[in-house]
């Protein structure tokens, strides 16, 4: 299912930095892994902070998501990304957020707060950096 069903139409196709940086989150949120792709753009740079469990770069849509997301959802259950407030200039968004989970492995919940930081350009995502307290979700994954 598209995103289109989860708001308005201009929602849907705007091409606002913010609006293509919320339509990830929704997509993200809801497991829909080809809405989010649609979000970014063929040659995306998508950067998981050192430390984290998923350090690295990945490049093209369907690398992020199974670079990135189909592990997330391998090794933790309801793994959310909540975006709670947004910076905007330009091209760039950086969105104070917060994951939560728990890990499939230990049981160890998650609540962890990062900041994401967006550049889009032509209503798709080019780049994306992580910033998170990587000891928390690494501790939360030791038995």
């Amino acid at each position: 299912m598209g995103l289109i069903g989860l708001g308005d139409n201009d929602f849907a196709t705007s091409t606002a930095p913010r609006d293509v940086v919320r339509r990830q989150y929704l997509a993200s949120a809801a497991g829909d892994l080809e809405a989010l792709r649609a979000t970014l753009a063929p040659d995306v740079e998508w950067t998981e902070m050192a430390g984290f469990p998923l350090a690295g770069t990945y490049r093209t849509p369907t690398g992020v998501t199974s670079a990135v997301m189909e592990r997330l959802g391998a090794d933790w259950a309801d793994w959310t990304a909540h975006d709670d407030a947004y910076v905007v200039e330009g091209e760039n968004v950086v969105v104070l957020a917060r994951y939560t989970a728990t890990n499939k492995a230990t049981g160890k919940p998650i609540d962890v707060r990062v900041a994401h930081h967006f550049t889009v350009r032509g209503g798709l995502i080019v780049r994306f950096e992580q910033f998170v307290d990587t000891a928390l979700v690494r501790e939360a994954m030791r038995p």
